[in-house]
């Protein structure tokens, strides 16, 4: 715990702060007498009606500060960490670990491995709870920090020490029963290994993680990552279209059993009853359907999309937005209808969503013939063949691959259409440290980042401006 406070790195403008006088550059030092450990401490200390807010300005002058104030109103100041404290860095070597599958030479923050319960409360992310102590257990229940992300990938515990290659790994599961005793909501994830958590074993971890219905809203399978860059780590083999077909049997059969379920807990007249919902439970990422060359499920099966940041139901959702948009079209896209003069444009996208991307494109133009779209897969080579999500698409790739094709004599069109999870969230850089700017000037040609969403996915093509502009995703 930090013990000399937090220092003050902005004052937000017509807040409680800047009305009692707070600068940049002061420390908070305690609220109600209590020291503040981090971003959770703070946020839920300030929470109070009446406070006393411990302040020492720079000279080292201590004030003490009686303020009284909405619950939900906002001190509004900024610190130097969004943390207010350091990130917690994982203590595993998982054999599925991508960070680990890494060339040397890239930027530093790409290989900070987080394991942090406070950014799977933040951002999503998923964390092993290995290296969380009763006390952090404590604080998640205090503080009800949910949705927890729990990355489970097995609940076998002798396996998931092997998986997880920490001796410690396997003694998870009671603080995963306590978090369910005190109705804390969880998602969990399983990293689907060839010939490890597979099979038998995931039928196992699946039947065991039902246990902790209804806190455990959902579970995500997602397959491996495997790169070119695996020397001295544990062999893993690629998954076949046939082991797709085997995962998808698998988990669908277990979704019709949880339908079922939870369905009959929701309408019954148990106490409880209102804590349940009908769902699914457990979910197979995109990835398996297009590997076992299998229709994406309709919506209903994805529980409103509950793990689409893991992957679950993108192109579905994508398809649903995509028909929507076209079928009531906004002012804009009414505009262009019968509009003669021809628009033409490259989408680059990774190996994997290219032919469902093809398919939106020829429902786009149905509509919108005037536009000529080409949809141009990116091989990557940085990290090796097998890796074919977009997210993991450098900027040495695409460049590389679109200048083929200019060399051979296509032409790329007005605009050059990059999916945003090309590029690390908030910046214009690629994971290779190349930037936007690089690109428009290697190719010749303007890009556009897309944003997530079907609505901009069609005003891209149609060449229209972004609506409004949504938060990056993150790397996967």
């Amino acid at each position: 715990m930090r013990q000399d406070g937090h220092k003050i790195r902005s004052v937000l403008p017509g807040g409680i702060a800047e009305e009692m006088g707070i600068e940049p550059g002061m420390t908070l030092v305690s609220i109600n007498g209590q020291a503040v450990e981090d971003v959770f401490d703070y946020r839920y200390l300030m929470s109070g009606e009446y406070l006393n807010v411990l302040i020492r300005e720079e000279n080292g002058e201590e004030t003490l500060l009686e303020i009284e104030k909405d619950p939900d109103e906002e001190f509004g100041v900024e610190f130097e960490s969004s943390m207010m404290d350091d990130y917690k860095s994982c203590r595993n070597k998982c054999i599925f670990c991508f960070i680990d599958q890494m060339p040397k030479g890239m930027r530093e923050t790409l290989y900070f491995k987080d394991d942090d319960s406070r950014l799977s409360f933040l951002q999503g992310n998923y964390v092993t709870l290995t290296n969380m102590s009763d006390k952090d257990i404590d604080r998640i229940i205090r503080y009800r920090m949910e949705p927890i992300n729990i990355s489970v990938q097995t609940t076998n515990p002798e396996l998931r020490c092997r998986m997880l290659n920490n001796r410690f790994a396997g003694d998870v599961f009671p603080k995963i029963q306590k978090l369910h005793e005190h109705h804390i909501h969880m998602n969990g994830q399983i990293v689907l290994c060839k010939g490890f958590n597979d099979g038998e074993e995931l039928d196992r971890s699946i039947r065991d993680l039902t246990a902790y219905l209804p806190e455990m809203q959902s579970v995500s399978v997602v397959p491996v990552g495997i790169s070119r860059y695996r020397e001295g780590l544990e062999p893993l083999l690629p998954f076949t279209k046939e082991d797709a077909c085997a995962v998808i049997d698998l988990i669908e059969s277990w979704q019709k059993k949880m339908y079922e379920m939870t369905s009959e807990k929701a309408a019954s007249d148990d106490l409880d009853a209102a804590d349940w919902t009908p769902s699914h439970f457990i979910h197979a990422s995109d990835e398996w359907y297009l590997l076992a060359e299998r229709p994406i499920p309709d919506a209903d099966q994805y529980d409103g999309y509950i793990q689409y940041e893991n992957g679950v139901g993108m192109l579905r959702l994508l398809e649903e937005e995509v028909s929507s948009f076209l079928d009531d079209p906004d002012e804009d896209a009414v505009r262009l209808e019968g509009r003669s003069h021809q628009r033409k444009v490259t989408i680059a996208t990774g190996r994997l969503a290219g032919p469902s991307l093809r398919r939106f494109v020829a429902l786009t133009r149905q509509k919108y013939p005037f536009v000529t779209v080409d949809v141009t897969e990116i091989t990557n080579r940085f990290f090796g063949e097998s890796i074919t999500v977009s997210g993991l698409i450098t900027g040495q790739d695409l460049i590389g691959q679109l200048k083929e094709k200019q060399q051979s004599g296509e032409d790329l069109g007005e605009e050059l259409l990059i999916p945003v999870n090309m590029l690390r969230s908030g910046e214009e850089v690629f994971l290779d440290d190349l930037t936007l700017t690089d690109v428009r000037r290697e190719l010749g040609i303007p890009v556009r980042v897309v944003w997530e969403g079907g609505d901009d996915f069609v005003r891209a093509i149609l060449g229209l401006p972004h609506v409004k502009e949504e938060e990056r995703q993150t790397y996967e």
